[in-house]
């Protein structure tokens, strides 16, 4: 199978994946018998005033990781770094193999508690896959187009800009979908220093044994990990140029 008919099947996983869980919403929202309408009856307000909370963290920590995160995989993907790369990215690493409870500890002496702290904890675990994948991207794309372009007299910045993010923006793309997509699950664990966010409902709905108040909180972290992901999908296959988008 070529790598575009897996990215194909990927992208209809992705579309699959959506409909479900926007059928599973509207049926929580709209059911008025039933547990799932028992759950919106009682939570709705908690559940709309979490999940708001739940989604600024995520923008402002994934924004966060994009901006720091794309720069670190061009500066990383330069052929005088090339000794150094692996190192620095096994230390990029360090934000994936320390359990993220542990890493929010270290928010937590660091900045104390409450939004900061929770904030940088899902920054630090969210760095990883953009860096790695534009790094990855930028060194797959192939030798002959940038030989041609330094032929042609263009300078490393143009190059870099009009020849290597382009041909890597794909592989781009998809590191920001699954670093999206794990902060939107790690979020929850934000509550536990303070950041606020569905986690709430989750973790109180453990304590207090209440079944119907942890899927309040956790169905929604479900569904917003689904609609970021097919957000981020579209996105993707509509601003990525027809040339170097396997998908279209």
């Amino acid at each position: 199978m070529s790598i575009k008919d897996t990215l194909k099947q990927d992208n209809i996983r992705t579309r699959i994946a959506f409909v479900i869980g926007l059928v599973f919403g509207v049926g929580l929202m709209a059911g008025e018998q039933g547990f799932l309408g028992d759950i919106w009856r009682y939570y709705s307000e908690d559940i709309i005033y979490l999940a708001k909370q739940h989604v600024i963290l995520v923008l402002v920590s994934s924004g966060l990781a994009i901006l720091v995160g794309v720069p670190a995989g061009i500066w990383l993907s330069r052929d005088w770094m090339a000794r150094y790369s692996e190192t620095a990215l096994q230390i990029f690493n360090i934000g994936t193999t320390i359990p993220t409870l542990a890493i929010l500890a270290l928010s937590i002496t660091l900045l104390g508690i409450g939004f900061t702290p929770a904030v940088f904890g899902l920054w630090v675990a969210t760095l990883l896959p953009i860096v790695r994948n534009v790094y990855q991207g930028l060194r797959e794309v192939p030798a002959y187009l940038k030989e041609a372009a330094t032929g042609m007299g263009m300078t490393p910045r143009h190059i870099l800009l009009s020849v290597e993010l382009p041909n890597a923006l794909y592989v781009i793309f998809a590191g920001v979908r699954t670093a999206v997509a794990v902060n939107v699950g790690t979020v929850p664990l934000a509550f536990l220093i303070g950041g606020g966010g569905l986690g709430e409902l989750i973790f109180t709905g453990i304590d207090l044994n209440d079944p119907q108040m942890l899927l309040a909180g956790a169905i929604p972290v479900a569904l917003l990990s689904m609609l970021a992901d097919f957000l981020l999908a579209k996105a993707q296959y509509w601003l990525i140029p027809r040339g170097v988008n396997p998908l279209r």
